[in-house]
């Protein structure tokens, strides 16, 4: 009998892609609900420009896979909640000093919060890191990937690679309209028709509408 193609068998890209946009699209409803609850106001926390998708928490999910999908049915949940702990707060204030650094712009603030580090993070939210990556390596990533492997190959096949595509440009677009938008802030002209094109359609009123809690840095 012909054994039938399992897609994304194992440990591999096409995986950790799918827990990647997974994970994003989780982070940026559950940032919503949060800023709801707090404020009482629906506003869009996502983190690219045409999809729906906080790439902060596709990351942290692709550090998790990548330090502790090995052993992670063996290694005990308080092992896993202190790597998670530690992974996340060092994945948010990466991600914090970079679109300081390159964009010149803050997506949060944590200088006036309690425990907080160097304004990028707080222990706090460290806590929740160890929490949220606790239940994904224990509880959900398991089962996520049994029904990942579970699509029929064809339909997972073409699936992925449309998705692929669609987020990469999203990913490609998004980033470069930030840097674009610190050049621009910098009184750099654009120097090609590309630039003049970001000046147009990527301009600073429609990144800070469609990013709402981004502030200058």
């Amino acid at each position: 009998m012909k054994n039938e193609k399992v897609f994304a068998k194992d440990f591999c890209f096409a995986k950790v892609f799918c827990l990647f946009v997974v994970g994003s699209l989780f982070g940026t409803y559950y940032e919503e609900i949060l800023w709801y609850l707090k404020y009482h106001e629906i506003t869009d926390r996502q983190g690219l420009i045409y999809t729906p998708l906080s790439p902060i928490y596709g990351l942290g999910v692709i550090m998790f896979l990548l330090f502790l999908h090995k052993n992670n049915e063996t290694r005990s949940y308080l092992k896993t909640y202190i790597y998670c702990f530690l992974i996340g707060g060092f994945t948010e204030y990466l991600t914090s000093f970079i679109a300081d650094f390159f964009f010149d712009v803050k997506f949060w603030d944590c200088t006036n919060k309690f425990l907080n580090i160097n304004g990028r993070t707080t222990i706090i939210y460290m806590l929740g890191w160890g929490l949220i990556g606790l239940v994904f390596m224990k509880i959900l990533y398991p089962t996520l990937e049994r029904l990942i492997e579970a699509i029929p190959y064809k339909i997972a096949k073409v699936s992925y690679i449309i998705i692929l595509i669609i987020v990469s440009i999203d990913l490609f677009l998004t980033y470069t309209a930030f840097g674009r938008m610190a050049l621009r802030n910098h009184n750099v002209p654009p120097l090609t028709i590309v630039g003049r094109l970001y000046d147009k359609y990527y301009n600073n009123d429609f990144m800070y509408q469609k990013f709402p809690v981004m502030k200058p840095d």
